[in-house]
């Protein structure tokens, strides 16, 4: 199991386009990814291949979220999805 923080860095946070690029790089995976975020008093964890539940988590740009791959490729997907978050999924 890996773990990476990370920052949402695009202006308008983990909106749908977002969302929908991250679960499908995600899916591309073997690997089990979820998403942690801390909301106090809250910690949601989501599956990361799940469009809905990273909806539900309505992060804003600054949130700061745990990202955790677990399986076969989990160095490829942990890498992958990483870069895909530092990118401000390309609206930076």
């Amino acid at each position: 199991m890996l773990t990476k923080e990370l920052t949402i860095r695009n202006d308008s946070g983990f909106h749908i386009r977002p969302a929908q690029l991250f679960t499908e790089k995600a899916a591309s995976f073997q690997s089990t990814v979820n998403l942690e975020y801390k909301s106090e008093p809250n910690i949601s964890i989501i599956d990361g291949k799940s469009i809905l539940g990273l909806m539900t988590l309505g992060l804003e740009k600054g949130s700061v979220i745990t990202l955790t791959t677990e399986g076969p490729d989990e160095q490829a997907a942990l890498d992958a999805l990483a870069e895909l978050v530092e990118s401000g999924f390309g609206e930076v």
